[in-house]
């Protein structure tokens, strides 16, 4: 019997600052604790740019304008499909939702990498989509 399964779709950015990056740290249950790009799920009838400024507004207090798109992935059923941007702040201060969020931080790409390898990082997603925004960002 086929059964058929929608994937959920996730939208996100990658900001860069004075060679740091901006991650958020979740604070909903399953994933306490563990940072991310900001971003979030793709509402029904919205595009993947606009879910994309939505949830970087939202979680951080900044505006941004999108660049390049990144990446695509999708690892499986049970995974959301990953949309990611390289974005630029066209606004706004930093001010973390702290209904979402513990809290919101510029990290280095070496801060970046400890985390992951800590196991402190909500998937792999985060670190390669960083590295393979840094050649994208040299160019914009």
């Amino acid at each position: 019997m086929n059964k058929m399964q929608l994937a959920r779709v996730v939208a996100g950015c990658v900001l860069q600052q004075d060679g740091k990056y901006l991650l958020v740290q979740e604070k909903q249950q399953k994933v306490y604790g563990l940072w991310n790009l900001p971003a979030g799920h793709v509402d029904e009838g919205e595009t993947f740019e606009a879910a994309a400024i939505r949830e970087v507004s939202e979680e951080t207090g900044y505006q941004v304008k999108l660049g390049e798109k990144i990446s695509v992935e999708h690892q499986s059923i049970d995974r959301p499909v990953l949309h990611a941007f390289n974005a630029t702040i066209v606004g706004g201060q930093l001010s973390p939702d702290l209904d979402e969020l513990l809290d919101a931080k510029w990290l280095s790409l070496g801060e970046v990498k400890e985390l992951q390898s800590q196991g402190k990082m909500r998937n792999d997603w985060v670190l390669r989509t960083i590295e393979h925004a840094q050649p994208q960002l040299a160019h914009s």
